[in-house]
């Protein structure tokens, strides 16, 4: 059990919630967030971490004044309907894809995100993928005769080089610029497609062209686009079959972004080809996931913002949380 001002084990409520017995604001953290970001919100408000597929939810949800959630916390109209109280949901991350904000906004419930809080992270493993799928390599734990040694290095010899391929962005946002400055810093050629129009002076040397010149023209396509529902399955079956047939495909934006058959289809005839994706839909996938067991598909757990300092910044959404809440108690 925590202690006063400290937070419970998640899906454990604190003593004051059960009793009820705190006149401070509750506040529910669904997900993890830093150690230091939730012992500051716990100086100022009721604290309790409870996940939302606990027992407990429903009971600390109807009297709760704040939720503190990261990405796998569905804040719809059900949910708000339970909870009378809510004044502010803080969402520790960038996208708002599982917050309905308008119904948020109907109730007079402020929504707070983390906007660029984890880029650079997510950058970083962009260019891990890049180089995961074009640079095998291997470690060595003991010695090697001569023979092996030349026979592993020959068998290590990469094919294609960043320098000579050409990068394409799906989205050229936030991180979609990032991914530009560092595929010109590496020596690529950049393209982009994007809904927006982007200053010449943000684009960083990318050119903008069409969707189909952008799936036609890339050797590595990287997609970055944001959640609205219009997107689902823009990846889809037109998209891949207008890709090259060893096109390195990343996807590190949302799962339901890229349609998961259309994108098996296609890797399973072009075995050239490799799919690098760390989002899906749903998370976790099940057995019966379509890009299971698929050789040249790489599936991560959704983790290329895994990393303490991202993680870090985006749990300094609770001070936003307690802006809203220090004024209304």
């Amino acid at each position: 059990m925590a202690t006063p001002n400290q937070p419970a084990p998640l899906g454990v409520p604190s003593s004051s919630a059960a009793a009820g017995s705190s006149n401070r604001p509750l506040v529910i953290q669904t997900e993890h967030l830093d150690a230091a970001a939730a012992a500051w919100l716990a100086e100022r408000v009721e604290l309790v971490k409870c996940a939302s597929e606990d027992e407990a939810f429903p009971a600390l949800l109807a009297r709760a004044s704040g939720l503190v959630i990261r990405t796998y916390t569905n804040v719809d109209e059900a949910m708000l309907a339970r909870a009378p109280k809510l004044r502010v949901v803080g969402r520790a991350g960038v996208g708002l894809d599982n917050v309905d904000q308008e119904a948020c906004l109907r109730r007079g419930v402020a929504v707070f995100n983390t906007p660029d809080a984890n880029g650079t992270a997510v950058v970083e493993y962009v260019a891990c993928l890049m180089l995961d799928a074009l640079r095998p390599r291997v470690f060595l734990d003991k010695a090697l005769p001569a023979a092996e040694w030349k026979k592993v290095r020959t068998g290590l010899l990469a094919r294609r080089q960043l320098c000579q391929m050409t990068l394409g962005i799906w989205g050229l946002g936030k991180i979609g610029k990032r991914i530009a400055r560092l595929g010109a810093g590496l020596g690529m050629k950049v393209i982009y497609h994007d809904l927006l129009d982007i200053p010449p002076d943000q684009r960083h040397g990318a050119e903008p062209v069409s969707r189909e010149q952008l799936c036609a023209g890339a050797d590595i396509l990287t997609v970055h686009v944001d959640g609205r529902h219009e997107n689902t399955n823009l990846v889809s079956t037109d998209a891949f079959g207008r890709m090259k047939s060893d096109v390195v495909f990343i996807n590190t934006s949302r799962g339901f972004i890229v349609d998961p058959h259309a994108t098996a289809e296609f890797m399973i005839a072009h075995p050239a080809a490799t799919a690098m994706l760390d989002v899906h839909e749903p998370e976790p996938f099940g057995a019966d996931y379509p890009l299971l067991d698929i050789a040249n598909v790489h599936l991560s757990p959704h983790i290329a913002a895994a990393t303490e300092l991202a993680n870090t910044n985006m749990s300094w959404v609770v001070r936003d949380v307690w802006s809203v809440l220090e004024h209304q108690h």
